[in-house]
């Protein structure tokens, strides 16, 4: 992939999707899949004014033998440094950024109950510090093509061929090409008149029909709206993208009303397993 598109796209995420300000950290979570283009990334973050990068990787090999191998009581535990770093989160509030490059069922084979009851087990220590930065911290979550996912994808291609044709696919619908800031703005403005057109309608319920058998209504929050492109901090009001690309609006169901089937065609990718999607009525 030409390196001048790449930076392009480090800027986007940059300036459009974190929106970086001056003095202020940045921490990136990522897999090892693209490590040129986290280093673009990186170089676009200090360029706008940040004072500390921070980066974080990972490997989604080594994450699936540590989920076989650590015992429950070892995967819910919540160490003393983890603790520091969200202390740290909710005093300096970072930007925060996800490049995901996941094997969609990477973590096929894993015990699926045993992580969900450790997540479980370390909610209640984590969510005091979820709480205290929720909406006041800038973060995005921007796509790279890693070569288990491109593989999935173009099955049909060479590793390489794949990884750079959805480089190309991610490119065209992150806006790229051409002067992507101006092309996100105009996007946002797009996003923010469907969202004014779908709230002035006030609907109380979104029903669910298509050939294949899906027949499903699910109730709305009265006091939720619709919302999608970008968002504004709680206190700074810095705007920025949290989802790079992204072309949806989305709102609030309400809890409890919720009624029919849901028929997926093809296997859905949940947290690093495939799954199947699975319905449940649900009256008030």
């Amino acid at each position: 992939m030409e390196q001048a598109r790449l930076k392009k796209y480090a800027e986007l995420i940059a300036k459009c999707g974190l929106n970086v300000q001056k003095g202020q950290e940045v921490n990136i979570s990522c897999g090892i899949d693209q490590p040129e283009f986290v280093a673009y990334v990186v170089e676009e973050c200090y360029k706008c004014g940040a004072s500390k990068v921070r980066v974080d990787w990972s490997y989604m090999p080594v994450t699936k033998i540590n989920y076989n191998y650590r015992t429950l009581e070892s995967l819910s535990e919540v160490t003393e440094e983890e603790i520091a770093r969200f202390k740290h989160r909710v005093d300096k509030l970072p930007c925060r950024l996800w490049l995901d490059s996941d094997d969609p069922d990477g973590l096929d084979g894993t015990d699926s109950e045993k992580i969900s009851k450790a997540n479980i087990a370390r909610f209640p220590i984590i969510k005091p510090y979820r709480d205290a930065v929720e909406n006041k911290e800038q973060w995005c979550i921007a796509a790279v093509p890693g070569k288990e996912w491109a593989k999935k994808i173009y099955p049909q291609l060479a590793t390489n061929d794949a990884v750079e044709k959805l480089w190309e696919d991610i490119l065209y619908c992150s806006r790229v090409d051409g002067d992507p800031i101006a092309a996100w703005k105009k996007h946002n403005e797009n996003l923010a008149k469907r969202c004014k057109f779908l709230n002035d309608y006030k609907f109380d319920r979104l029903e669910y029909k298509s050939a294949n058998g899906t027949d499903f209504t699910v109730g709305l929050n009265p006091v939720g709206k619709f919302n999608g492109g970008g968002e504004r901090t709680i206190g700074q009001r810095v705007y920025f993208n949290p989802n790079i690309p992204s072309e949806e609006v989305f709102t609030t169901p309400v809890r409890g009303i919720a009624d029919g089937k849901v028929v997926a065609t093809k296997p859905l990718s949940y947290q690093g397993f495939f799954v199947f999607f699975l319905t449940k009525s649900m009256k008030k």
